[in-house]
């Protein structure tokens, strides 16, 4: 049986959604409170999947992600590091993804950030992406307040030329881009592919009952992961 574990700290509020879209794709799950595994009660590498959801980690109080990414770094990084290496998935959503930038996760380089949004106030709508890999559309829900994809061209060009934008917002302009991320960036992944951060909420769209005539096509995005580990 895959493994995920849904990682819990101070402010995560998307933990709940983000299981259920795991155990609909066929996982044995776990909630695991980010202190539990620093303790060394849980450990990370019992796991085939580590999933950072949406929220708040501790209040965004100094930047969305920042104080549980330095948790990550200080606390954990070796744990973390070696389960990437393995080949092992680590899935960071909204806030996830924050973290997982701000940890170096993500692009792998350090030189991105998630930062305010150009509307200048937070977006919570839905979108269209468009998708590089086995997913070629998703209709999703945003919530965030600094989404906005920012690199240096040297990078955007790496990330274009190795395949790792895995989704981009179907349009440039507002509010197809809800935040005024750098080509259109919605979703990334490491060089192996196997560290995904997303800022769209696919957990949000499980079943067709989450949308008006929706398909509850963001499983799919659970599904794929699962599928990996069989």
């Amino acid at each position: 049986m895959v493994k995920a574990l849904i990682l819990r700290s101070a402010g995560t509020n998307c933990n709940d959604e983000t299981e259920y879209g795991f155990k609909l794709a066929g996982a044995q799950t776990e909630q695991v409170h980010v202190n539990e595994l620093i303790a060394g009660t849980k450990k990370l590498a019992d796991y085939d999947i580590l999933a950072l959801p949406g929220g708040f980690s501790y209040g965004d109080y100094i930047a969305a992600g920042t104080i549980l990414a330095n948790q990550l770094n200080m606390k954990l990084k070796a744990q973390i590091e070696q389960f990437a290496e393995e080949g092992k998935t680590i899935i960071g959503i909204c806030n996830g993804f924050q973290v997982l930038v701000r940890t170096g996760l993500l692009p792998g380089n350090g030189k991105a950030m998630l930062t305010n949004n150009d509307s200048g106030k937070f977006e919570c709508r839905w979108v269209k992406l468009r998708g590089t890999g086995k997913i070629k559309e998703l209709y999703l829900p945003v919530a965030h307040g600094e989404g906005k994809f920012s690199a240096d061209e040297e990078t955007l060009e790496h990330l274009e030329e190795n395949s790792q934008i895995l989704f981009k917002y179907a349009g440039s302009r507002y509010p197809d881009n809800p935040n005024g991320s750098l080509r259109d960036v919605a979703g990334i992944t490491n060089k192996k592919g196997n560290v995904i951060g997303i800022m769209p909420h696919p957990e949000r769209n499980l079943t067709p009952q989450n949308y008006p005539g929706g398909k509850g096509e963001g499983l799919q995005v659970f599904k794929n992961i699962v599928e990996q580990h069989k």
